[in-house]
This record gives C-alpha cells, structure tokens and sequence, in this order.
C-alpha cells in the first residue's frame, strides 16, 4: 500500500471507531508520527490528509521545518524534551504534548517569556506507573493544573498518555479510562490556563481502544510509514 492509501485505510478506521461509540468522526484528530521519515515522505502524508504532524526528536524537527515537510498542518512535539532544547520550540511548534515534570513546565515557561509568546502544552499521564516512562503520575496531575496559575504564559490543553503494552487485544481500555475520567475532574475544577479539550492517547495497535474511551487524537506512526529501521 502506498502512504496515500495507509492514510485513508487509517481514516476509515478512526471513523468506523469513533461512530461504533456514536461519536462523530470529526472528533478525532490524527496526528502523524513522523519520527525516522523525511520530509518528502512526511510531505505525502500531509497531502493524504493527516491532521497534523508529530515529532519525537528535536533535530528532525529542525531539519524537516525549513524543508517544508509540513505544509499547513500544525506540528506537535510528542517525544521525550531536555529543558535545553525548549528554545528550539516554544513558539515554534503548535502544541508540546510532552510536559512530564515540573522542570520542564518552568523551562518552557521561561523561554515563552523571553520570546512574548503563549506555548499550548499537554501533560504527560504516566498512566501505568512504568518507571522507564515519563510523565507525571495520576495522583499528582491535579495538583499540577492547580498551580498552572504560576505559568502565564503556557496553556494546558489536555492530557496525553502511552499506556503499557496490551498483553490482549482490549487491555489497555481501563488506562485510556482512567485518562478520560482524570480530565472530567480536572475540567470541572475550571483551574486558570487549563482546559481539557484535547485527549492524546491511542496510536498504531489501539487507537479504536483509545477512541471508544474518549480520545480525541490519535498518534499514528506505523500504520502510516510502516515499520521503523532503527539500523539505518
């Protein structure tokens, strides 16, 4: 199959998902996981109808952006930030969707400060408790909306998580749940600079899963680019 053809075969699957738990299609964003993909390739899926692009690594991004590898689409950094990379960012991307520790919130809003600018962000759910992942624990991501008065100058508008593994088809449901329900309470607290309109979770093996527990974007890299060669 071609890109242009993954993309609609993907479409069609976010669509079928999203109407089997009668939601509207149009509900569901599908960010492109552009990770190890150049930019002419990145350029294809964009042209096939992708929502927006998602990148994992600062220097990809840098090198992809002045090649046009995004057209129109908004990008989102979805990967793992050092606080010494922010300044490549913060204004320069449409969402950082992986805000997982309280160094990284004060990096970023300091970098929006000296450069005049608002940085939407999504916090980072370490939903599983897995200790090779980031992200802020469950527990502690109200406390996190809370203070979010103290960063004026960035805006939460979500939350993003990557549960563990499925061992079976359907196992991850009860994580991308416990998100949904996460976000319901936060919203309903009304916190300064925080809305819960963006749900990040389900990508290549889950993302129906992810659908029917509310997610209102999907992280697509496999079904789209295919499998990475981390050889080359």
């Amino acid at each position: 199959m071609t890109i242009e053809e993954k993309v609609a075969a993907v479409r069609a699957e976010i669509d079928n998902a999203a109407r089997a738990c009668g939601r509207d299609e149009k509900t569901v964003l599908l960010c492109a996981a552009t990770k190890m993909n150049d930019a002419e390739t990145v350029l294809r899926a964009v042209r096939a109808g992708v929502d927006c692009c998602g990148e994992n690594r600062v220097q990809e991004f840098l090198q992809k952006q002045p090649a046009g590898a995004y057209g129109d689409k908004p990008v989102h950094f979805i990967g793992r930030l050092q606080t010494n990379k922010v300044k490549y960012l913060v204004g320069a991307v449409d969402l950082i969707q992986s805000v997982d520790r309280t160094e990284l919130l004060a990096a970023i809003e300091k970098e929006a400060v000296k450069r005049g600018v608002t940085q939407n962000i999504l916090l980072e759910v370490n939903v599983g408790g897995e200790e090779s992942k980031g992200g802020f624990a469950p527990t502690q991501v109200a406390e996190i909306c809370a203070s979010m008065s103290n960063f004026p100058h960035l805006r939460v508008r979500g939350l993003m998580a990557i549960p563990p593994i499925a061992e079976a088809p359907g196992a991850n449901r009860k994580y991308f749940a416990e998100i949904r329900r996460l976000a319901v309470d936060i919203a309903a607290k009304k916190y300064d600079n925080v809305s819960m309109e963006c749900l990040s979770m389900g990508m290549s093996g889950d993302f129906a899963d992810a659908i029917a527990e509310g997610s209102t974007m999907v992280r697509v890299g496999t079904a789209i680019f295919g499998p990475r060669n981390y050889n080359t």
